[in-house]
């Protein structure tokens, strides 16, 4: 079993073995099968870090930083997404659903295809090891292409030096592997979230990328929470964090006065937030009560739409939160989630 922390770091995955992949679609679907398999991928048990060409090590004045966090949907669409990012010019970006060597996104390293231009670096971890090219859209869409690494998970971008990363594990895994029909689409592995810090001292900053499940209940988002929230008391200390990322709180009233209404405490609906709370975590002034989801070009998915993407943070002051239309120039979405974007300080 990988550990609940994972934190040894290595400069670049291998892709996944085809033996693995043949292992784990001939089999029946079962929890052993999926734990086995993923005792052999070795990217499960390390953190890809690439740092930044020069990294900033000098923390702004007064601690203020704006975050970008952003569900990019695999992270395909190379141009519109890095002309999304750098339009928000962000100290730190928190990326979900980021490939690497996924033919549904052109088989490219998407991260490495982000921060490189800019002269950033990253830190991902592994949520997924996909054993097919997609869900059913995309198995229509890039039938008869292979996959070069077959990877799918969580990231961290900045052109600050990120120190001392590491990867949550949220769940017990196989949530997308036991009991899916179609072999083709099983996937080994489990949601996570990735850490890093940015600065020095007293000075520094937490910085974490989120991804809660989405085919669970709101009491399993409460437990993964809570997984989270032991993880960093563990290894942040008294230093202010910042979440951002795809929790998934789908049983949200999905009408904005209603979404209005319990947004002070959403906790009756999705406990999570009673777990973040009371381990001293705000959302409040960090988020805006409106939906962060949209329909792609295709059709999909259909509103009405409710708040899936959050901000929390804890020891910061949090300030001009903004949802941002994740579209390319000619205004198609690039994503079904729109971006977030925070400025936080350390407070007073």
């Amino acid at each position: 079993m990988t550990p609940s922390i994972i934190d040894a770091t290595t400069s670049r995955f291998e892709p996944l073995k085809a033996d693995i992949i043949t292992k784990a679609q001939s089999g029946e679907a079962t929890l052993a099968l999926h734990d086995a398999c993923l005792a052999d991928i070795p990217a499960f048990a390390a953190v890809e870090q690439v740092p930044a060409a020069r990294p900033f090590e000098i923390l702004r004045p007064n601690g203020r930083y704006v975050i970008f966090s952003w569900n990019a949907e695999r992270l395909k669409y190379d141009v519109p997404s890095r002309a999304l990012v750098g339009a928000v010019a962000p100290d730190v970006a928190l990326l979900t659903e980021v490939d690497i060597g996924m033919a549904r996104s052109g088989n490219r390293h998407t991260v490495d295809d982000l921060a490189r231009p800019i002269g950033a670096g990253y830190v991902y971890g592994l949520e997924f090891a996909e054993l097919g090219i997609g869900d059913d859209r995309e198995m229509i869409w890039h039938k008869g292409e292979a996959n070069t690494f077959g990877y799918h998970g969580n990231a961290i971008v900045s052109r600050h030096a990120l120190h001392d990363p590491f990867v949550v594990r949220l769940d017990d895994g196989a949530h997308w592997f036991v009991g899916l029909e179609t072999a083709d689409q099983r996937r080994i592995g489990f949601r996570n979230a990735v850490a890093a810090r940015i600065g020095l001292g007293d000075a520094a900053l937490w910085c974490v990328s989120a991804h809660f499940e989405n085919r669970a209940t709101p009491a399993t988002r409460a437990d993964q929470a809570k997984r989270l929230v032991a993880a960093l008391d563990e290894r942040t200390g008294p230093l202010p964090v910042i979440i951002g990322g795809d929790f998934n709180t789908s049983t949200l009233p999905n009408d904005a006065n209603s979404l209005r209404r319990i947004f002070d405490d959403p906790s009756r609906i999705e406990p999570m937030f009673a777990v973040l709370r009371e381990a001293g975590f705000e959302w409040h002034e960090a988020n805006l009560p409106e939906p962060s989801c949209r329909t792609r070009p295709d059709g999909t998915p259909v509103g009405p739409f409710t708040k899936i993407d959050w901000f929390f943070t804890r020891g910061l002051s949090a300030s001009d939160p903004a949802t941002l239309a994740a579209v390319d120039s000619e205004r198609l979405a690039i994503s079904d989630h729109e971006a977030l974007r925070v400025t936080v300080s350390s407070k007073a």
